[in-house]
């Protein structure tokens, strides 16, 4: 990442970045402009400006799914003035199902490349269009699911809990491992809309706190409770209340950091 406070050229910056980023031998270069949401003549100029002083290989134009007529009045004067490659569909894990998608490409004639699902880099997917049908027309996108299980999923845990499954020896340590690799395809809310016919359930939410929560009360169990939870009592309930208080703050910070 390059930053320079010193000018307030968008062009020298950009040429500046690139020279360092050059001299460093980086393979990719990627140029963020400052974002928003209606036409600015004037950012609009400037980014003439930088497409004119660097010649990008590439211009991507990010689109808000959410913002609905105004993503596609956006997108085309973006691709009128600049002309765009290809389109990256922002914020699909919110209450969207991503009806700008097909109009964001019908006006500018241009592929949607890439879909984001979340904030961090791990949330961008190349983007698939019989699966945003799918989530359009509320049938789910299982496809992502099963790659995002793949991602997540350790195969020697897999296997291991299969076996335990079957000897019926499932216990609380064992759905802690799951619980966590779950955590890692996503947020709930995210998950569920992808599974076929979710979408069409009215005010579906899932607080991902209380999972946050759930594991918090079982890392406060002792090894012993983990495997044989029929043996709580009071006094090792209270005590595992008062430690689930703590660890619950804890793993919340950590959530919140990741």
């Amino acid at each position: 990442m390059y930053a320079n406070e010193t000018s307030k050229d968008v062009v020298h910056i950009a040429k500046q970045a690139m020279s360092v980023a050059i001299s460093k031998l980086n393979d990719v270069i990627i140029l963020d402009t400052a974002g928003r949401l209606h036409i600015d003549e004037e950012l609009m100029e400037e980014l003439k400006n930088v497409k004119a002083g660097v010649k990008p290989h590439e211009i991507l134009l990010v689109v808000d799914s959410m913002t609905g007529q105004d993503a596609v009045n956006v997108a085309s004067a973006f691709n009128e003035n600049l002309g765009i490659d290809g389109i990256v569909l922002t914020k699909l894990d919110g209450d969207t199902r991503g009806g700008a998608a097909l109009s964001v490409k019908k006006i500018t004639g241009r592929p949607i490349k890439y879909a984001a699902t979340g904030e961090k880099l791990s949330d961008i997917e190349v983007f698939h269009p019989e699966r945003m049908a799918g989530r359009i027309l509320g049938m789910g996108d299982v496809l992502s699911i099963i790659e995002k299980a793949e991602e997540s999923f350790d195969l020697q845990e897999a296997e291991k809990l299969e076996k335990q499954l079957r000897k019926k020896e499932f216990d609380l340590d064992d759905y802690l491992t799951q619980l966590r690799q779950v955590k890692k395809m996503g947020s709930f809310s995210s998950i569920l809309k992808m599974m076929p016919g979710m979408a069409n359930i009215k005010d579906l939410k899932v607080d991902d706190k209380e999972f946050i929560r759930i594991e918090a009360i079982i890392c406060s169990m002792t090894k012993e409770e983990r495997k044989k939870p029929q043996i709580l009592n009071a006094s090792r309930r209270i005590r595992i209340a008062k430690g689930s208080r703590n660890n619950s703050t804890k793993n919340k910070s950590i959530h919140e950091n990741i």
